[in-house]
């Protein structure tokens, strides 16, 4: 094992690197955990419920873990008191949940950056400059009438937005983390996060948090309603026709990005239609646009001909499109598998997709209902579908923090740059198909960065920088560079001089001539974007997780290493542990403590416990949910 130990507190490690013998057994055990749990069969495909008898602090734990992101042993008790059937229903239909909490979650608070001439955005800076040279003016900033980089003003306004929108996004997505934790309805905020992986739609082409803001929303209003109302609500949602360029779907040159991905990968899964239905449909489509945040329809831009699609013939338009989509056998058998993978496990029989398209269909597509029964199944509780599902990073992260007992999500380490670095940024899906699934999680280099996250927890950063408040993007050297030249004195050619590659500065810039002819300074532009950007957009609170581990060993009377090491895994872990595991960790602690009366060593053992909490959460056992 590679990595960099702090010898004053045993075997706290910051893992760099793994060799290769220990990865391939990091994946073998993660691989052999799996299989292990999917061997038993008992209630495998049973959708039959789930007899109150059988109902335990287990199952009511399981079922926090996969409705939910996890909960603390008092949650668990309190679902386990429960019968199924009220478990299930609080989830799902938030009965006995208070009301007043549910309205109490804060709204997200936007930091005011939206300027009026900023809608619509140009699709790139050269867009945007042909714009000002053509129209004198974009962005609503006038082009300068006389003097040098006359179009210095309106590039900076470009940059300053590409910049804000990010941050602010960045924002969003920590506002939503907090919902995650801290709401009383974890189901809506869990089917959000599944719907936005669905309909994927990203910040980085979107380049507008109102909009970003407002398909989340549609997300968590509609997430557990009904899925024709959700998936009409997508489709005209301004978010999802920016992302795939529907304002370019015009009569006579229809755009078949929006038609494509709807079949797809939205509704009935790759194999289901024919290039000629996605020509129909994107026709269907035609004339579908935004203004602003809201929906438009321009009527002289819809082609109203008839169009042939799924075997049908008539002057659809987007809507019936929809409809001819959902009444297809393809549809609720791709969206029900979708579900089940994502709350259940991993490839269901041919016999169990039927069974569960069937449901979803006899349902008229109501998800909450599907997902009451999906909770209440036998299949839910079975071996096979216990803790083998592997816990996707903002997963990992939330349900952390929840079994830890926080209340808020800490500012550092930083939610957005962690989630990234374990695969999974929200605002920022990959590709229109969102995230892989599964074990793609878990590759030799994220297991170290979810090793490393922990660390991060129980042992801060002292070196941490607030992504929102200093450059860290591709460009952030370059802008810190032109930075340090403007506060130097340097004129802006000067300071936007690239450096040579030995190191020193050009010689151009060094001498610091008169500024050019030019029309703008791109590298100046940037910079004045981003510091913009940061004096209008709201900094994210930079707490820390305000961690008591001992408070909670002493509260519930752990006196032995071995009642300390139990405690956590019965905590936080879906897995038990190996017997050598479990001594191991046994030995490490009371080594650590110097003895083996827990209680004794009550005034320095924050650090052995944050040491001993660190290695539980970071084995490969702690990657199942």
């Amino acid at each position: 094992m590679n990595g960099v130990c702090d010898p004053g507190l045993g075997a706290r490690w910051r893992f760099t690197g793994l060799g290769r013998d220990l990865r391939l057994l990091l994946l073998l055990l993660l691989s052999l955990l799996i299989g292990a749990a999917q061997a038993a069969g008992d209630g495998t495909d049973d959708l039959a419920p789930i007899a109150d008898a059988d109902w335990n602090a287990d199952k009511a734990r399981h079922l926090l873990e996969r409705a939910g992101f996890g909960g603390t042993p008092a949650d668990v008790a309190h679902f386990a008191r429960l019968t199924p059937r009220q478990a299930v229903r609080a989830l799902v239909y938030f009965e006995g949940v208070d009301p007043r909490a549910i309205a109490a979650q804060p709204a997200f608070e936007p930091s005011g950056i939206f300027e009026p001439g900023l809608d619509p955005f140009p699709p790139s800076r050269p867009a945007t400059t042909e714009l000002a040279e053509k129209n004198g003016e974009a962005l609503g900033i006038k082009v300068k009438a006389g003097g040098n980089r006359p179009l210095q003003p309106v590039v900076n306004e470009f940059f300053y937005w590409l910049r804000a929108s990010r941050l602010e996004t960045d924002r969003l997505a920590y506002w939503w983390a907090n919902r995650m934790l801290a709401s009383p309805t974890p189901l809506a905020e869990k089917m959000a996060l599944f719907w936005h992986g669905h309909f994927a739609t990203s910040e980085e082409k979107v380049r507008d948090y109102r909009k970003m803001q407002r398909q989340l929303e549609l997300f968590q209003r509609e997430g557990l309603g009904n899925f024709r109302t959700l998936m009409i609500g997508v489709a005209q949602d301004p978010a999802m026709l920016a992302f795939l360029d529907a304002g370019v779907n015009v009569k006579g040159s229809p755009n078949e990005n929006f038609a494509r991905e709807i079949m797809e990968l939205f509704t009935m899964g790759v194999g289901n239609y024919s290039e000629h239905d996605i020509r129909e449909a994107a026709r269907a489509f035609t004339g579908w646009y935004f203004k602003g945040l809201e929906f438009q329809i321009d009527a002289a831009k819809h082609d109203e001909g008839e169009k042939e699609f799924l075997g049908a013939r008539g002057n659809f338009d987007g809507v019936q499109i929809i409809d001819h989509i959902l009444a297809h056998p393809a549809t609720p058998n791709y969206i029900a598998a979708k579900i089940y993978r994502y709350f259940v496990r991993e490839d269901p029989s041919p016999e169990l997709r039927a069974a569960l398209a069937a449901k979803l269909k006899a349902g008229n597509y109501a998800l909450a209902p599907f997902l009451e029964a999906l909770f209440l199944s036998r299949d839910f509780y079975a071996p096979a579908s216990v803790a083998t599902r592997i816990k996707s990073p903002v997963e990992l992260v939330i349900s952390t923090y929840k079994k830890l007992g926080l209340a808020s999500v800490p500012g550092a380490p930083d939610f957005n740059l962690l989630t990234e670095s374990l695969g999974q940024r929200l605002m920022h899906p990959p590709t229109v198909a969102g995230w892989s699934y599964g074990r793609a999680w878990v590759t030799p280099s994220l297991l170290i960065e979810r090793g490393n996250f922990v660390l991060d927890v129980m042992f801060p950063d002292i070196e941490f920088i607030a992504a929102d408040r200093y450059p860290v993007y591709p460009t952030g050297d370059e802008i810190r560079q032109v930075h340090q030249r403007i506060r130097a004195g340097y004129d802006m050619t000067a300071a936007t001089a690239p450096v040579a590659q030995d190191g020193g500065q050009d010689m151009m810039a060094m001498s610091n001539q008169v500024d050019h002819a030019e029309a703008f300074n791109t590298r100046y532009a940037s910079y004045r974007g981003w510091q913009k950007a940061i004096e209008r957009v709201k900094p994210i609170p930079r707490d820390l997780a305000r961690l008591d581990l001992t408070r909670l060993v002493t509260a519930n009377e752990l006196a032995t290493p071995a009642a300390v090491v139990d405690y956590f895994v019965q905590r936080f872990l879906a897995v038990p542990l190996d017997g050598a595991t479990r001594q191991a960790l046994i030995d490490g602690f009371t080594a650590d403590l110097g003895t083996s009366d827990v209680l004794a060593a009550s005034t320095y053992l924050e650090d052995p416990l944050r040491v001993l909490l660190h290695l539980v959460l970071s084995r490969p056992e702690y990657q199942l949910g």
